[in-house]
């Protein structure tokens, strides 16, 4: 599977433009063998990275990730995500311990902050870095922010003479598909630009507004897919964008497997963009 190249960290974990999100998963009993075989299942057809966060489930997911790489650590990239209330230099090193405790790992390949917090990003930024040197995340990065945020947090690891200071954010999760498409405005050009590669959640969108709309329908047709596997392949098709979407049921992670496979024309891609246009302007960047 073609791999992205994060920022710093170790070069020979590259990780998959295909990966795998838990967003819903660990909130029911009845759900979890289902929901553990659907990742085993994910890495073993080559979507080894996994994302969570401890909000989900309430930690839930962090569980069920934790079943699901038991036994295999070495081939999985494990991607969480701390709580804007947990982002001070006292607060973060706390909620990283009990996210390791739950995922029953010795260190984190990448820790995110969910999303913008009323501490002060330098704060943040130090415990990452804390974190890091103790060797308790192999990178750190950032979810739902936006280019201002992300000029903030650029100004904050490179100092006036264009060095770098500490490490630097290893990627931006933002929510990003076709009906959703606010990052193209400058986000998204940013970060290509920046080398800073972007986690797409909610691929597929939620619910199935999508997965219903005629025209993602009739391209799926044109190349024996689905319209999620059309969806999917459309995000893929930007360099340094990986998608995490969610399958919990092993049909539905088969179908996300193969959607990297779709290479779709110019054709598919001037009806999406009629069907959904892309920004003209500025937008601000939505989140779920």
């Amino acid at each position: 599977m073609k791999t992205v190249e994060l920022p710093d960290g170790p070069a020979e974990r590259d990780v998959p433009v295909l990966g795998q999100g838990t967003w819903g998963m660990g909130e029911s009993k009845n759900a979890h063998a289902d929901e553990v075989a659907a990742l085993r299942l994910g890495i073993d057809l080559g979507m080894t990275l996994i994302d969570t966060a401890e909000i989900y489930g309430d930690g839930g997911s962090e569980k069920v990730v934790a079943d699901a790489i038991e036994g295999q650590r070495d081939r999985v990239f494990v991607v969480t995500k701390v709580s804007p209330r947990n982002a001070s230099r006292t607060g973060l090193p706390k909620a990283c311990e009990r996210s390791l405790k739950r995922l029953r790992i010795d260190a984190i390949d990448l820790y995110l902050l969910h999303w913008p917090s009323n501490t002060p990003l330098a704060e943040t930024v130090e415990a990452f870095e804390q974190l890091r040197s103790a060797g308790n995340i192999g990178r750190w990065g950032v979810s739902n922010f936006d280019v201002e945020e992300m000029k903030e947090l650029s100004a904050i690891w490179t100092d006036s003479s264009g060095g770098e200071l500490g490490s630097r954010c290893a990627a931006d999760q933002v929510l990003y598909h076709v009906g959703e498409r606010a990052i193209e405005s400058d986000l998204l050009p940013w970060s290509q630009r920046n080398k800073l590669p972007i986690m797409a959640y909610s691929p597929v969108g939620r619910g199935r507004r999508l997965l219903n709309n005629a025209t993602l329908n009739k391209i799926a047709e044109r190349h024996d897919a689905t319209p999620a596997q059309i969806a999917i392949a459309w995000v893929l098709r930007q360099p340094g964008v990986i998608a995490i979407p969610k399958a919990s049921n092993k049909t539905h992670v088969r179908d996300n497997a193969q959607s990297v496979e779709i290479r779709l024309t110019k054709q598919d891609l001037d009806e999406i963009d009629l069907a959904f246009p892309p920004p003209r302007s500025k937008q601000p960047l939505a989140m779920l």
